[in-house]
């Protein structure tokens, strides 16, 4: 018997599509929904199907920003057989989305085990929603926003990229909440800042959902549960995608930074009274 039902699989897609990009912490919201509706947030079916509708909200990154992921794309492989294309800053980008990708792969399977263990606790989710908040709102605070898309370096991919892996180690910082916060730090504009947030997300949210898959399978979650809510959560986080960057072209960030530190006490307040544990 699947340890998450179809219902269940619909419910966790659509909070999968709407946190996954915002600065919220999707993997913080699975978990406390999963252990509002009595499922075990550390059992490791649980824990890959979490990975495994993350390529839904992917799915939906690449048909959103599918003119760009072209442009770049094609860039860079113009770039490996014509030297002149190399000077092209697309051909550029992509090296660095490779590169910024690294260091996560490689914390994720060094520390693994204690990700997918003592980590996955909702105590740690509920201290991480706290503490980035504040990380949050002094990142737009200190940030002078000056800086666009076509601005950005390689030394800014690296520090955004490997930004994620406190999400990755700490879940409920929220994975662009970590890369938007540096972006900012690092003065690039709220807009500049989010899409680099999103390309960055590609490569690393992909890979951790197609490794995580066969545990899934394997290890009690069915399939229709799986394609359920991963089309859910495609559905979902495509809306998602578009209000987030018409917002952030126009308003801070001070109502994710309010909303986290809610939803961070709440969780504490669950958990020391019993009703989540």
């Amino acid at each position: 018997m699947s340890v998450i039902n179809v219902g269940q699989a619909v419910v966790l897609g659509v909070v999968e599509g709407v946190t996954e990009f915002l600065p919220v912490s999707s993997t913080g919201h699975l978990k406390i929904t999963e252990g509002l509706m009595g499922i075990p947030v550390d059992d490791q079916a649980v824990v890959g199907f979490s990975a495994v509708i993350q390529v839904g909200a992917i799915a939906a990154v690449l048909l959103y920003f599918f003119k760009d992921i072209v442009r770049i794309v094609s860039a860079w492989f113009r770039g490996l057989f014509d030297k002149r294309e190399r000077y092209h800053h697309d051909y550029k980008f992509a090296w660095w989305v490779i590169a910024a990708t690294v260091p996560i792969v490689v914390v994720g399977l060094a520390a693994k085990p204690l990700i997918d263990g003592p980590l996955a606790s909702l105590w740690v989710v509920a201290a991480s929603l706290i503490i980035g908040s504040g990380v949050m709102w002094a990142a737009d605070q200190m940030g002078r926003h000056k800086r666009g898309e076509d601005d950005t370096s390689f030394k800014d991919a690296m520090l955004v990229g490997s930004s994620q892996i406190l999400a990755l180690l700490f879940p409920g910082f929220s994975r662009s909440g970590a890369t938007m916060s540096t972006a900012l730090i690092l003065d690039l504009d709220r807009v500049a800042a989010t899409r680099l947030s999103f390309f960055l997300g590609i490569p690393a949210l992909t890979g951790a959902g197609l490794y995580e898959l066969k545990d899934a399978l394997g290890a009690g979650v069915g399939a229709a549960p799986l394609a359920v809510g991963t089309i859910v959560s495609f559905v979902v986080a495509y809306a998602s995608i578009a209000w987030l960057l018409k917002f952030v072209a126009k308003h801070s960030f001070n109502a994710f930074v309010i909303y986290r530190i809610v939803v961070g006490v709440a969780l504490l307040g669950l958990l020391s009274t019993g009703v989540l544990s």
